[in-house]
């Protein structure tokens, strides 16, 4: 395991040393990239999914049927009258008024068209105390919530005078008013404290604002960067607000995490008594490496977002792919540069009575002789390398058993209900809506496409559609037919029985889809009727998610494997960074049933249990993980196999590099799960189960897996750690990036001074 190479070699060696003898020149490069990327994304713009290319199948079909033909669907909104008690009833006087009244107030607003009353579409209840009137929004439909007050005050101003009834609105326009008059800071209120939390916990960390300021200051210029770099990727691959924020989620943590792990590395050398370039040059020489071994992983698995075929996650593959690799060039470029030109004065603006034994450069302070990194973890891997086995079952045991639940884990989109709870009373007519008219706040929609929409065959089929959609039991109705006949487009709106129980209303949609379309409109020549709608786009995202599961997995896992292999050369090393990394996202799954599936413990998280995980999740999380995992896994492993090969033997050099990169490590884990907890604490449940899930797999992670699972393992295999086949001796060799500094003991230091 020797090294006798005095030369060092090595893409982030190299760049380092580039840098820190070109520091302006690496400075002003960076700052001007920076510039650049942002300047010529303005000037491109960002092009956003378009709807019809967010899924595939028949909700993608219907939707470019729409976008071809030209037609722009308003949005619906529908006023309940219902009666409070069983005493009123909509043959009755008072209700009749006040569905008068509520037709001639909204119509008054001039903001809406087509409107309806309820006793000539038949939009009554069968127990006769709820009734519907509906009416479209005049307007571009993206911008309807902006106009829609003066419909919801003229609806206020009705209950008011009619107040033994119940009168509320509810529509595309409504919901999407109140979801933003709520929750539209949230994300930007997220997105925002996430920079401080980050910027104090790493004040803690280090104790200086200079050294707290360098790791934050890097993750947000490389998420600067990006978004120019989006603006203009998006002409060739549409982008999403979406892909921003998680974007700027990974941004922030592997941005962070690159600079503290270089950061924490040149000031461990300065401290063992090394001066400032050296220090430097090895910090460069080994995390460098460590830090484009993880960024080129968790690129790879980024990429896997793109073999889905959705293109809301291909845009958050892409986006998250390029902030790795920005922030990932930037740790070893510019970052070099920036500890080279302030040299001693990185620990200005030191923060009283934090890390007191530390005061800069060479000197080891009240450290005791022989005590090297966290005094925690190195009684955690005293009692693990004694008992690798017995800590190896019960570590493993843990895991498994948090994992278990996840083996009943049911996805699905999340209705309105379920999303938001009871936080919002738009909520409640939702549900009273459905209550009253299963399926009527969400129906499906046919998208009919004819050579001749008013040919009698045509006329007959649409017609037997909405007879048989009812009398199969799909639909309980009523059933509307609009038609558009310049296009020869119809549009059949079906509410299906279920409502927001998605499982009832997806039987439903099945049923119109396999009996009765073919039935009917299925059997005309050249007709097209894709079905469209909340209920179908949940089951068609699914179904693709579902399908495209097993490529995504293989890719990342394959791609990570190989990686891994010729980064360490060790078969061993590659298997059981996969093995341990999988462990660590079914732990996350596990949890993520038990709490949001379940319920279990949902109120520690001000949750709820929903029944459900959100069906994007899983998979978006896997890729998230399983790249974010290496960052830790790497890390440690490189400075295991760095000791090693300074001649420790190997249960000494599990000791030695999980007990000195326990502080870089456990700085960043609890970055990242002070982040992640901050979209925990959003409204949504969906971003609730991101935020939740996200943060206990990395906690889980930085101390389960890293802790002792890992030396458990490392230790119980022993030189078996660095087992390599014969037969692929032939592989590229990654691994000589170490210069001769790095695997020398610090006593030697002094025969190789100078850069």
């Amino acid at each position: 395991m020797g090294n006798g190479d005095i030369r060092v070699r090595g893409i982030a060696a190299r760049a380092g040393g580039w840098s820190a003898r070109h520091r302006w020149a690496a400075v002003g490069i960076w700052v001007l990239f920076v510039v650049l990327a942002m300047g010529l994304g303005s000037a491109a713009g960002r092009v956003d999914v378009d709807e019809s290319d967010q899924l595939k199948g028949e909700t993608h079909t219907a939707a470019k049927i729409i976008e071809d033909s030209g037609i722009k669907e308003p949005v619906g909104e529908s006023v309940l009258i219902q009666a409070k008690d069983g005493n009123v009833t909509s043959t009755d006087a008072e209700f009749r008024s006040a569905v008068t009244a509520v037709v001639r107030a909204v119509g008054a607003t001039g903001e809406v068209t087509g409107v309806t009353s309820p006793y000539d579409t038949k939009t009554i209840s069968k127990d006769g105390r709820s009734a519907l009137v509906q009416f479209d929004m005049r307007g571009d439909a993206d911008t309807a919530g902006d106009r829609v007050a003066p419909v919801l005050d003229a609806v206020k101003g009705v209950q008011k005078e009619h107040a033994g009834l119940r009168i509320e609105e509810i529509g595309g326009a409504s919901m999407q008013k109140t979801f933003d008059d709520a929750f539209g800071d949230d994300f930007q209120k997220a997105e925002l404290s996430a920079v401080p939390v980050a910027l104090g916990i790493l004040l803690i960390a280090f104790g200086a604002l200079v050294a707290a300021l360098l790791p934050v200051a890097l993750a947000v210029t490389a998420i600067m960067a990006t978004m120019g770099l989006m603006g203009i990727v998006s002409h060739l691959q549409p982008m999403s607000d979406t892909a921003n924020s998680v974007m700027l989620l990974v941004g922030l943590a592997v941005g962070v995490d690159y600079c503290l792990f270089y950061l924490r590395r040149e000031r461990e050398e300065r401290e063992a008594g090394r001066d400032a370039q050296t220090a430097l040059r090895i910090a460069a020489a080994t995390s460098g490496r460590a830090i484009v071994v993880s960024g080129v992983t968790v690129c790879v698995a980024m990429a896997g977002m793109l073999f889905t075929g959705l293109a809301e996650f291909e845009a958050m593959g892409l986006a998250s792919l390029m902030v790795v690799a920005v922030a990932m060039v930037g740790s070893v470029t510019v970052l070099p540069a920036l500890l080279s030109l302030l040299g001693e004065r990185v620990e200005k603006g030191r923060v009283p009575f934090l890390h007191p034994d530390k005061r800069g450069g060479g000197r080891r302070g009240n450290r005791r002789p022989g005590q090297e990194g966290s005094r925690f973890w190195g009684a955690v891997l005293r009692v693990v390398l004694v008992r690798p086995g017995l800590s190896l079952v019960v570590a493993a045991g843990v895991l498994l058993a948090i994992a278990a639940p996840a083996l009943g884990m049911k996805t699905q989109q999340l209705t309105l209900d379920k999303e938001f709870g009871d936080s919002l009373p738009i909520v409640g007519t939702y549900n009273r809506v459905n209550d009253a008219f299963p399926g009527g706040s969400e129906p499906a929609e046919v998208v009919v496409k004819a050579h001749d929409i008013d040919a009698a065959d045509v006329r007959s089929a649409l017609a037997d559609f909405r007879a048989q959609a009812i009398s199969s039991g799909a639909s309980r109705g009523p059933v509307d037919i609009k038609v558009h006949a310049a296009q020869n487009v119809a549009f059949v709106y079906v509410p299906l029985v279920g409502g927001s129980d998605q499982d009832r209303a997806e039987k439903s949609l099945a049923l119109l889809r396999d009996t009765v379309r073919p039935a009917t409109l299925g059997k005309v020549d050249g007709v097209q009727a894709p079905i469209t709608g909340q209920v179908a786009g949940s089951r068609d995202f699914n179904d693709q998610l579902v399908g495209s599961v097993t490529p995504v997995f293989a890719f990342v896992v394959v791609f990570a494997f190989l990686l891994m292999l010729l980064s360490f050369r060790s078969l061993t090393i590659a298997i059981t960074s996969i093995v341990l990394n999988l462990l660590s996202v079914a732990a996350a799954y596990g949890i993520l049933v038990a709490v949001f599936q379940h319920g279990w413990g949902a109120s520690l998280v001000g949750a709820e249990g929903v029944g459900a995980i959100v069906t994007w999740l899983p998979l978006f999380l896997f890729v998230i993980l399983f790249g974010l995992s290496m960052d830790y896994h790497v890390f440690v492993v490189s400075r295991i196999r760095e000791a090693r090969l300074r001649g420790r033997d190997t249960k000494d050099a599990i000791r030695h590099g999980v007990v000195t990169t326990a502080g870089v490590v456990t700085s960043a884990a609890v970055i990242m799960v002070a982040v992640f907890a901050i979209f925990g604490t959003l409204s949504m449940q969906s971003m609730k189960q991101m935020g939740v899930g996200l943060a206990a797999a990395v906690l889980i992670d930085a101390t389960i897996i890293r802790g002792v699972l890992l030396p458990a393992v490392m230790a119980l295999l022993g030189e078996r750690n660095w087992y390599l086949p014969k037969w692929l001796n032939r592989l590229p060799d990654f691994t000589h990036d170490e210069s001769p500094e790095a695997v020398l003991p610090p006593a030697r230091q002094d025969e190789r001074a100078g850069v």
